[in-house]
């Protein structure tokens, strides 16, 4: 094959593109737009890009309608030790528990997610948002209208999730049992 000749490139692979050039996660329709083809047809080729990554060190991520390429969960250690982010990325038993409560419960005020942990959570709510892990998703109609949160695109890439469905089913103990342990499941 000579230097001019050119390969043809598959819609995956300009998909894979787009994506790896997106500063954010891309709506459908803004691919289909820019490849001036149907929603359908990027559906069709988001899927084979999918299954063309399972092997990879990449993965397709989507999250509230929106897809992006992130790098595969089996490699995390391996980046973190790369990119110098081990000391910074571990999170605190309370921070993990309090990100269960909420991934679960979603979207949940802040006096909810203490009735469940038993203590207060302003501190470790506060670094959570900090880490853009969770974010302010309305207000309740509750007294005092207190804030409602809810996990982030971050949350799920931190934890290598495609989506809150991805989340291993909640365990509750049967009645009787005292203590929740939110993490078990």
């Amino acid at each position: 094959m000579s230097e001019s000749a050119s390969i043809e490139l598959d819609l995956a692979a300009f998909l894979e593109g787009l994506l790896f050039v997106a500063s954010e996660p891309v709506a459908p329709a803004q691919l289909a737009a820019a490849l001036d083809i149907t929603v359908s047809s990027v559906e069709k080729g988001l899927e084979a890009l999918e299954e063309n990554l399972r092997t990879r060190g990449l993965r397709l991520q989507r999250y509230a309608g929106r897809v992006q390429l992130t790098t595969a969960p089996e490699l995390a250690d391996v980046i973190e030790r790369f990119l110098g982010l081990e000391a910074t990325s571990r999170l605190s038993r309370a921070a993990l528990e309090t990100l269960a409560i909420i991934a679960y419960k979603q979207p949940v005020t802040r006096p909810s997610v203490d009735a469940v942990r038993g203590v207060n959570s302003d501190g470790v709510i506060k670094s959570l948002l900090s880490k853009g892990l969770l974010q302010e998703v309305g207000r309740s109609e509750g007294p005092g209208r207190p804030i409602l949160f809810g996990t982030t695109p971050e949350f799920l890439q931190h934890f290598g999730l495609n989506s809150l469905s991805d989340l291993p089913p909640l365990n509750l103990p049967s009645e009787g049992e005292k203590d929740v342990d939110l993490l078990k499941g």
